[in-house]
């Protein structure tokens, strides 16, 4: 299923001329050898660009980003094969820096191995081409001497950066003369690349894409953009094990892709895996996703963008709070019309949509999720999991990040979530489905040992308890906001702890360091009987340091809520009270900086 989605995607990228034609690749390049017309290193100039962020203390933070470049099509083989206008340092120059200096010396002579491959294949592709930028790369391959250019002050000036930077060349103070745009090379590599892809020498067999007898791909290209993946590159197809080939065949002649296949899937993948509008990333798994159909329907990969990973800077800042308000409307009444969907930005509700999850593991690709849905559909699950996750009136996407994010101590900074949980939860939000138990689970114990719930733990807590209940059949019992008709125990358990919890620090005029919360509510939560007996009888004590109108306010308070309550504290609470208990702490807490001075002004009025 994804393969022939991707070639079908490549397809339509063609077709918008959004993808390299064959034979060519993309590359990072992090600096430009600038040449001499008599081919010497003039100067070494960096060609990235910078991207500045803004980091939480204000300052203005400087990243360096490599500029993406065309070049004739790279070597994906393992072990020692030049290129054709080579970009890698240990080609090009034949040292290794090791420490603070630069030898052309190893124990395995990769080193110089690497450069006579590319001095030879570089001479040999160059031969009877003429232009000044060509010329110069060839005097600078024919004079340059590995051993002698060790103490070379460009190479020097580059320092650690080295190793791990890519080059590309031009004539000096020409910049735009790039030896890879240069159009005899262009013509000579087109030319010989087509010759060496004819089918006479190749192994035809019946494609399991397109079903066609095509010449079988032997190797599959990389995929790049994986992040934590080979710079090189990861393969999603091959074959290395003896255990994995059958009927004789070797390497990926076991999967019968054609190679028209294979440079199609790949070519769509890599076009995903470096647009940052069809790429996320989940902790350390990669998201790629997409909408067939092309252009026409980039909205589509916008706006999940923007509800699922929080990335709005695709979105239409002005419409995007009445857009939630009508999706989330539209979702809890079950449906989202084609009207509603237009309505953004004329989207066609029947679009195939795509959502991948991949890992890098080794050079392959581990894939983690595979998800496809009508976008309709899937836009109805993703409002109503959204509509789930809110805890107040005012609307305010959560996405997948800061779930995850409040999954995991804040004191951690290396913790991680399981990558099959953050599976599960997709897997949720596209289909609809219960989230997973671990979950609940999860949150309930962070608030518990961190004695910290915010909005996004106590959304969490109320989808997780709302969507089982309704799935179920049964009626929601948590609302968005401070329920006074809800009785359910554990809630008036939560209330009337929030309650006990504010008295203290109106009591002590918010001096205190501790509260009753650092002490008493992982146990409060599990065990009410065990500690609201000691708590009323702390009560007592901080009522009496009240002035009257405060008195009167928290004392009718605690009343109401213990009337509620069956004649005695749970002894117990499960999983899914206790979360309730938290819903019923967070929203009466919350209560108290909206209508706390109204509530004691009506409280006032009614005894007088």
């Amino acid at each position: 299923m994804l393969i022939n989605a991707l070639c079908n995607y490549y397809d339509v990228l063609a077709a918008e001329g959004k993808v390299l034609p064959d034979g060519y690749s993309k590359q990072n390049v992090h600096y430009l050898i600038c040449l001499t017309l008599d081919g010497k290193i003039d100067e070494i100039v960096n060609f990235q660009t910078i991207e500045r962020t803004t980091a939480k203390n204000g300052k203005i933070k400087e990243k360096f980003i490599p500029k993406e470049v065309v070049m004739p099509l790279r070597t994906e083989k393992s072990g020692i094969d030049g290129n054709i206008i080579e970009h890698r340092p240990l080609y090009i120059f034949g040292l290794n820096f090791v420490g603070d200096k630069f030898s052309p010396y190893d124990n395995t002579q990769k080193a110089e191995k690497s450069h006579e491959i590319f001095v030879e294949e570089n001479l040999k592709f160059i031969e009877g081409l003429d232009s000044p930028v060509i010329n110069a790369y060839r005097a600078f391959i024919e004079n340059w001497q590995p051993e002698n250019e060790t103490e070379n002050s460009y190479l020097l000036g580059l320092g650690k950066a080295y190793n791990n930077s890519y080059f590309a060349f031009c004539l000096s103070g020409r910049p735009d003369l790039l030896l890879h745009e240069d159009l005899l090379i262009k013509e000579k590599w087109e030319r010989q690349y087509a010759e060496s892809n004819t089918d006479s020498d190749k192994i035809k067999s019946q494609c399991t894409i397109t079903g066609e007898i095509e010449p079988i791909a032997r190797i599959h290209r990389n995929l790049k953009g994986i992040v934590g993946g080979h710079t090189k590159g990861c393969s999603l197809i091959c074959f290395n094990n003896a255990s994995e080939c059958s009927y004789g065949n070797e390497q990926s002649y076991n999967s019968n892709i054609s190679e028209t296949a294979m440079k199609k899937y790949t070519g769509a993948f890599n076009y995903l895996l470096g647009n940052k509008r069809h790429k996320k990333l989940i902790d350390d798994i990669t998201v790629v996703y997409w909408a067939t159909g092309g252009e026409k329907n980039e909205v589509c990969s916008d706006l999940m963008s923007f509800l699922v990973f929080g990335d709005d800077d695709l979105m239409d800042e002005n419409q995007t709070e009445e857009m939630l308000d009508g999706l989330m409307k539209s979702a809890r009444e079950g449906n989202i019309s084609s009207e509603r969907i237009s309505s953004i930005d004329n989207i066609d509700k029947n679009v195939d949509f795509y959502m991948v999850g991949i890992k890098p593991n080794s050079s392959r690709v581990a894939l983690k999720f595979i998800y496809h849905r009508k976008f309709g559909e899937m836009l109805q699950n993703i409002a109503l999991h959204q509509s789930d996750m809110q805890i107040g009136e005012k609307v305010i996407p959560v996405p997948i990040w800061k779930l995850k994010k409040e999954m995991i101590s804040p004191k951690s900074s290396n913790e991680k979530v399981d990558a099959s949980l953050l599976a599960e939860i997709f897997k949720t939000i596209i289909y609809g489905t219960n989230y997973p138990a671990y979950l609940l689970s999860t949150i309930i114990r962070r608030v518990k040992t961190d004695r910290k719930i915010n909005g996004i733990r106590a959304g969490a807590i109320k989808a997780c308890i709302n969507r089982k209940s309704r799935l179920s059949g049964e009626k929601e019992e948590l609302k968005l906001a401070l329920d006074y008709e809800n009785k359910n125990q554990a809630y008036l358990c939560g209330r009337l702890f929030a309650v006990l919890e504010k008295l203290q620090q109106e009591a002590s005029n918010n001096s205190l360091n501790r509260t009753i919360k650092d002490s008493y509510f992982s146990s409060a939560a599990s065990k009410p009987a065990l500690v609201f007996p000691k708590l009323l009888s702390l009560a007592q004590n901080h009522l009496k340091k009240l002035n009257e109108k405060s008195l009167i306010f928290f004392n009718k308070l605690i009343q109401e809520i213990i009337d509620g309550i069956n004649g005695e504290f749970p002894e117990t609470l499960m999983l899914s009270e206790q979360g309730k208990f938290m819903i019923g702490y967070y929203q009466q807490y919350q209560s108290f900086f909206i209508k706390k001075d109204i509530d004691k002004d009506n409280i006032n009025q009614e005894d007088k």
